[in-house]
């Protein structure tokens, strides 16, 4: 049987896995690489890697190998650019894994560890207890799993890995540039666009209230029903951004839920992708926002809840001019004057459809 992997503590159902990381030998492959250089996959294993990329699942490696040996293999299969910051090296696979985590930006408890040895999955466990490990020798039945298949499958769920490629060079790119982090951000030529929802846009909506967590606001997730009838709503509005630069898309990355009333408008979701969280957009959607609801003639409130990881966002209202005007549990409710509205940053262009 496989372990850790399943329902969740309480018998909800697993988070949908984002990452799967993948020992090598005897593995993903057939034998062992330093006794056999020609290794061969395993059957299936190759169907695997490319369903998994098709469903927007990142994938990655963590191995007790020789680095330079096994990424030729990985280059000679034609497999090598499924996997993201590959971890190949003599360390402990627990720490290798944490370490990938950090490096993709997502949550420990979104990975999904295979390996065939016991032990090597017992460390990981040991580790990284919010990592879920699974036994290669039950591959067969990895893609049948809850948790590894997402409701929906969009374009920017197809483009996942090559987004996370495209992050790979601008980092490099960063840090190799030598003046200020501004000037760096202004040499991306950034788009935003920000726009109303529309229906072709609802899938993604849907995918980024269910992936996102450390840059959320509340945590609320809504189905493709909710968020189609709020897109409808004349009492709500609500706004999908997305960003692009010279390296390429990063596809859509933010979503904004407004419940508008007759003396507030209150923004009960705000959010953004992580892996926008260095690029200093963070702030256009509410100060788009609080422009929206100045020229209504309403004030804004915004509702914040604690999940453990949106601590940011807390600090954003609260640093953005946003004051706390109720508490009610971990239900924060901030409000805003709108006598002063940020501008948006200058090595940004915005281009907003009403």
């Amino acid at each position: 049987m496989s372990e850790g992997i399943g329902e969740a503590i309480g018998g909800a159902p697993a988070k949908t896995v984002k990452c799967v990381v993948w020992d090598l030998d005897h593995t993903l492959w057939n034998g062992i690489l330093l006794e056999d250089e020609r290794v061969e996959l395993r059957p299936g294993v190759l169907g695997i890697l490319r369903e998994l990329d098709e469903r927007g699942i990142l994938q990655s490696v963590a191995s007790r190998n020789d680095h330079d040996r096994a990424m030729a293999r990985l280059e000679a299969l034609g497999i090598s650019e499924y996997f993201l910051y590959p971890h190949i090296n003599w360390n402990a696979k627990g720490q290798n894994v944490a370490d990938i985590a950090r490096a993709l930006n997502i949550g420990l408890d979104t990975l999904l560890f295979v390996d065939d040895q016991p032990f090597e999955r017992e460390e990981v466990a040991f580790a990284c207890p919010a990592v879920r490990t699974f036994d290669a020798a039950e591959l067969a039945d990895l893609l049948d799993r809850p948790e590894m298949n997402p409701e929906f499958i969009t374009d920017d769920s197809r483009n996942r890995r090559r987004m996370y490629m495209a992050d790979i060079s601008r980092n490099r790119a960063e840090e190799t540039f030598a003046g200020p982090s501004e000037e760096f951000l202004r040499s991306l030529d950034m788009r935003f666009t920000l726009s109303p929802c529309s229906e072709d846009d609802l899938q993604r909506a849907e995918e980024l209230t269910v992936r996102t967590n450390q840059l959320n606001t509340t945590g609320y997730t809504y189905g493709y029903d909710e968020l189609n009838a709020f897109r409808a709503s004349h009492g709500h509005l609500l706004l999908v951004a997305g960003l692009e630069d010279r390296y390429g898309t990063y596809g859509k990355i933010g979503l904004a839920l407004v419940e508008k009333g007759g003396r507030f408008w209150t923004l009960k979701l705000l959010l953004m992708s992580c892996r926008v969280m260095s690029r200093g957009v963070g702030t256009i959607m509410i100060s788009h926002v609080m422009a929206q609801a100045k020229a209504a003639g309403v004030r804004l409130r915004a509702e914040f809840k604690p999940n453990g990881r949106n601590r940011m966002m807390e600090v954003t209202y609260r640093f953005g001019g946003f004051r706390e005007v109720a508490r009610e549990g971990d239900l924060i409710t901030f409000e805003h004057d709108l006598s002063a509205i940020p501008p948006f940053p200058d090595y940004v262009r915005v281009d907003i459809t009403r």
